[in-house]
Order: C-alpha cells, then sequence, then structure tokens
C-alpha cells in the first residue's frame, strides 16, 4: 500500500540515441552543436519511457489501463549518460494516488520532470467521432507558423500488428526496460513506444526543421497488446513563441481496435532558435 512521502526505488538505464540518423538533425553531433547542444539530444519520447517504468512499478497494470503520465523536459541527455530516475508519492487518498518523478543525469543536473496518476474513478473517455481519420498529405508542406495553423485535422498515422510486434523488442532494448508486461505471450506495447507516434504524426504532416519535443500529458485508456494495430489521430491545437523558439502544441487521441487506448496533448519546438555566431 503506497503512502503520502513514499520514497520510490530509483531507476538507472544508460541514455541511447536512436535518432541519430533520423530525419530530425538535432539528433546528430554536428548539428545540434549548431544549435548551442553539446551533441546530439537523445530523443525526448526516448526519457518519457525510460520515466515510465517506476511509475508502473509503484501503480500496477491498472495505471497503463486508466492512469496519467506528464513528462516535461528540461535539459538534454546525451549518448551514453546514466539516467536516474527517482520518485515519490505525494498523493495517496480516497481520489487516487499522485507520484512525482525526477530524471538527472550522473553529474547530478535534474534533465526531465513528471508526473503519474492514478485515480479512484475511471476517466472520462473522448469520442472517436471527435478524431476522425484524414489522408496523409500527398507532399508535406515545409514547416512554418501559417502551415500549422492552416492545418484543420492532421493526417492520420497508423501501424499493422505484424510492424508493432516487429519493432517493439528494438524499443524496450533501447530503454532496456525488462518488464516481464512487455514479454513474452499476452505481452502488451510499451506506453513510450505508443508516445513515439506523437512525433511521428508530427513528422509525417509537415517537414520539419531540426526540432526538439519538450512536453507531453497523457490519460491512458487501454492498455494495447502486442498483437493490435492502432492509429495516431489529431489536430494542431496552439502555436506561440518563448525566447525565440516557436512551439506547437497537438492534441491527439490513439485508437487501438476501434477503441480509444490514449489521449495525449504533446507539445514540441519546430523552429529552434540557433546560437548567435562568436
Amino acid at each position: 500500500m503506497l503512502a503520502a512521502g513514499q520514497v520510490l526505488p530509483e531507476w538507472r538505464v544508460r541514455a541511447v540515441n536512436s535518432a541519430e540518423h533520423s530525419e530530425n538533425k538535432i539528433h546528430d553531433d554536428a548539428v545540434a552543436r549548431e544549435y548551442g547542444f553539446a551533441g546530439g539530444l537523445v530523443p525526448g519520447v526516448t526519457i518519457h519511457a525510460c520515466m515510465v517504468r517506476p511509475a508502473l512499478d509503484a501503480l500496477g497494470r491498472d495505471w497503463l489501463a486508466r492512469g496519467t503520465f506528464a513528462t516535461r523536459f528540461l535539459k538534454p541527455f546525451y549518448a551514453g549518460d546514466e539516467v536516474i530516475v527517482r520518485g515519490s508519492v505525494v498523493r495517496a487518498d480516497a481520489t487516487g494516488l499522485e507520484l512525482e518523478l525526477q530524471a538527472s543525469n550522473g553529474e547530478g543536473t535534474l534533465c526531465a520532470v513528471a508526473t503519474a496518476g492514478l485515480a479512484a474513478e475511471p476517466p472520462s473517455v473522448p469520442s472517436i467521432r471527435d478524431y476522425p481519420v484524414a489522408p496523409l498529405p500527398a507532399r508535406r508542406p515545409l514547416v512554418s507558423h501559417a502551415v500549422l495553423e492552416a492545418i484543420d485535422i492532421l493526417g492520420t498515422v497508423e501501424q499493422g500488428a505484424r510492424e508493432a510486434a516487429a519493432e517493439a523488442p528494438a524499443f524496450l532494448s533501447e530503454i532496456q526496460d525488462d518488464h516481464p508486461l512487455f514479454r513474452g505471450e499476452g505481452a502488451i506495447l510499451h506506453p513510450g513506444y505508443l508516445i513515439r507516434w506523437a512525433n511521428t504524426i508530427l513528422a509525417a504532416n509537415v517537414q520539419l526543421a531540426p526540432w526538439i519535443h519538450v512536453s507531453s500529458e497523457v490519460q491512458h485508456f487501454s492498455a494495447v497488446s502486442l498483437g493490435e494495430g492502432f492509429a495516431m489521430r489529431g489536430r494542431v491545437v496552439e502555436l506561440f513563441e518563448r525566447k525565440g523558439h516557436k512551439f506547437v502544441t497537438l492534441d491527439l487521441l490513439m485508437v487501438a481496435a476501434g477503441r480509444p487506448a490514449l489521449h495525449c496533448r504533446h507539445t514540441a519546438i519546430y523552429d529552434v532558435r540557433k546560437v548567435a555566431a562568436l
């Protein structure tokens, strides 16, 4: 039984930059340095996934079916960095449970924070009709404020069960998660693997320059089994600028076997400010 103030066991993994050769060149060492970073950034969805394990261990399988998880990235992790996730219970009462999590590197720099919750009452499930399927653009337009503002419904991205089953083991190796729920007979897909598709839908609808995932607010409605396909649907809901960076927020719903699996409010910097030349 969890109690407020209880400290959770640490979770430690080694950061892997699986996107070094991806279309998003913020993960490439040389390009990332042009933006003032020490090297290619480890993807935010990778860190999101690494921070899942303490929440799952504390809250159990029910959390994957109806819990919440909100991550915010403060500083980058680089390939080879130790990712140290610490957490505690901040609320445990009749209304449910809430955890706070922090991810730091081996030097003690706080790089990401998260909250995880499991309410006593099941969440309200959105209507699939509010998130219609739409075709992807025949040719992706170059990203800009005007282009994003003009998008009504994002083109849908999806993955079949066979493809998910083929790719999921590599993702588990990347995040070094050996939880039995994600392996063997009756396995389910890791929630971090599902959130990776929040990035996919953005990149499939517009041609992006180097860009950075900065936060995700997730509500789970149903675990997705390894034997199911899924689709990510959504729309652009907010555009704003801060400290020279240009941001976009997406309102997304993942649908699996005709049911809502998760909702995500996903924010990224689509136009990253470059550092001034020395």
